[in-house]
């Protein structure tokens, strides 16, 4: 996976989108590219929480019956993305500050780990290979793209939990979902974020080739939890 000179956003989203699935099988379905289809829309803000899930305008617009729709309707469910009511229509799931912060905290916690790791193990050309993704991110942040930065954003943070070189985080990190991903969009798109978020990036990658364990753990905690401290001064939006 590369950064500058990466594949169009589609294809990296859809690229980078299987990293925070947890198991969902079958990625070359219909049911699949209707699951990614609303996911990638929920995850990007364009359908907000308690936008109502259309599943007989989706099978219209994927020229399907209503089956593949219910399938990934059932996987958006599994991932929080979606409330299926009884006898209602599927609708985004609400913003819950409670879970926001509470998997911001996690995160920050496993990322500080990440950035000891990658001191301790990653070599010198690993880590120059960060500032392929930090060059996106601030080519991003100039043209105000958020969605562009988000993904480029996403890659950043996929390759630095690689290079830490332990399986398990990186298995534990995915765990959390496309709910992660969702609250990571929303803190992004937020007033201002793109820029601190660019330059918090600078830092951590200028420590990372300072070889500063203690530095790097703090700035990626501190990076973390400005993401959530913007979405609960937004009050969740």
């Amino acid at each position: 996976m590369t950064a500058v000179g990466s594949p169009d956003l589609p294809d990296l989203r859809r690229e980078l989108l299987f990293t925070a699935l947890r198991g969902v099988e079958g990625g070359s379905s219909l049911a699949f590219t209707i699951f990614q289809e609303v996911a990638v829309g929920i995850v990007e803000g364009r359908l907000p929480p308690g936008h109502e899930v259309n599943s007989a305008e989706l099978a219209r617009r994927f020229c399907t019956s209503r089956t593949p729709v219910r399938e990934a309707l059932l996987l958006l469910e599994r991932e929080s993305l979606v409330i299926i009511p009884p006898r209602r229509r599927p609708y985004v799931s609400p913003v819950d500050m409670t879970q926001v912060r509470e998997i911001y905290e996690i995160r920050s916690s496993l990322y500080a780990l990440v950035s000891e790791l990658v001191v301790a193990r990653a070599s010198d050309e690993e880590i120059h290979g960060l500032r392929r993704w930090q060059a996106s991110l601030a080519a991003d942040a100039k043209a105000g793209d958020v969605d562009a930065y988000f993904w480029h954003n996403v890659g950043f943070r996929n390759a630095e939990v690689g290079l830490s070189k332990n399986g398990e985080l990186q298995r534990r990190l995915s765990s959390l979902g496309l709910q992660m991903h969702r609250f990571r969009h929303l803190s992004l798109s937020l007033p201002g974020r793109l820029l601190h978020s660019v330059a918090d990036h600078e830092r951590l990658v200028n420590a990372y080739a300072d070889r500063d364990a203690g530095l790097a753990a703090a700035v990626s905690r501190s990076l973390v939890m400005r993401g959530y401290r913007a979405i609960e001064r937004a009050g969740g939006v």
